[in-house]
């Protein structure tokens, strides 16, 4: 089995644990810009008698720059998580006289590979299908032994994995790079004790899949963190998804009746039915007043507070879902739940 140069081994290891899955392209989380030098009222840009000041700039162009020193953190952490891997490799690696490429081989090797069986491979055959990958007369025999390949080469990736996460904790490897954080109004429904030590703030949106996939990973989150987590969910429906906006305001007319979360969880259940008569009738279902419900709908009048959710996830440099800001610091996308943790225990640790 060959293995990818130390370097790009590491590196593709990392690239494998920062793996993005969100609604829109994100990146990592931001704080504020660099210091201020210039007052607020110092005028920037004249045109035909009118002026821009660097105080109007700056409100303009905060989530663009929050955006950039977003991805100057992620480069920062990546790198600095690689360099620390290589020198655990090597030092490893020149205890056995190897190179570095021959300890990861031979530690990756150590595991064993289990052939895939038929219906292994038939049903990673129909989700290759089902998500247009491969062509829609392409037969399972003709393509039989790229897929039992692909299903082993991705048991390697995880060999590979594994075996870097071992030397990780067997090195005790600590990352104290500090996370930028964001301030973000902990504003909208919430869940757990109102003097949480840890607070989540969810940008979010209903008809998101990958908004989908975080609502399970929030929900372990919200039972193994009882009484130590609260949860605030904010709006951030997107233009890509035309039933979100409506979604997004009825979850707003079932909390006026105290029933958010049981709208919430119908409503990430559901989310292939999310037209307005399906809200209507989730609304019995959450054991709503359906005519109060409807009335608050048809209306439309939560949509001023949905777009103040919108504009203060903007703010905050959140241009795709799920958005989460833990006591500030940013989790991009429908992460692992060890992602989260990562963050959520130092942050019980330290208050």
């Amino acid at each position: 089995m060959k293995l990818p140069a130390p370097s790009s081994l590491s590196a593709t290891v990392l690239a494998s644990l920062l793996v993005l899955a969100a609604c829109a392209k994100q990146k990592t989380a931001a704080a504020s810009g660099a210091a201020n030098t210039m007052a607020a009222n110092q005028v920037v840009a004249t045109y035909n008698g009118g002026k821009i000041t660097y105080g109007e700039l700056e409100v303009e162009a905060k989530p663009k720059i929050q955006e950039l020193q977003n991805q100057m953190y992620s480069a920062r952490r990546e790198v600095l998580e690689r360099m620390a891997v290589e020198r655990i490799v090597k030092a490893e690696a020149a205890k056995k006289n190897q190179t570095e490429e021959q300890y990861i081989q031979a530690r990756v090797e150590a595991i064993p590979v289990t052939p895939p069986t038929d219906a292994e491979v038939k049903e990673f055959y129909d989700r290759l299908k089902a998500a247009n990958r491969i062509p829609a007369d392409t037969t399972l025999d003709s393509i039989k032994d790229q897929l039992v390949q692909a299903i082993v080469n991705q048991q390697r990736r995880a060999s590979v994995q594994k075996v870097i996460d071992e030397l990780r904790t067997s090195a005790n490897l600590q990352i104290d790079l500090p996370p930028p954080r964001v301030e973000v109004a902990a504003t909208g429904p919430a869940r757990g004790p109102g003097n949480a030590k840890v607070t989540i703030v969810e940008f979010s949106d209903f008809q998101c899949p990958y908004c989908g996939a975080a609502y399970t990973t929030v929900e372990q989150l919200m039972q193994q963190y009882a009484g130590k987590v609260k949860l605030v969910f904010r709006q951030f429906p997107l233009p890509i998804h035309p039933q979100a906006e409506k979604a997004a305001e009825a979850s707003l007319c079932a909390a006026d009746q105290g029933k958010f979360w049981e709208f919430y969880d119908l409503l990430f259940k559901n989310q292939k039915k999310l037209d307005v008569s399906d809200l209507k009738a989730y609304a019995g279902s959450a054991g709503l007043d359906a005519t109060k419900f409807a009335t608050c709908l048809d209306s439309g009048e939560k949509k001023k507070q949905v777009d103040s959710d919108v504009e203060a996830g903007q703010a905050a440099g959140v241009n795709g879902t799920p958005a989460f800001f833990i006591n500030g610091v940013f989790i991009n996308g429908a992460m692992p739940i060890d992602e989260f943790k990562k963050v959520i225990d130092p942050e019980l640790a330290s208050r």
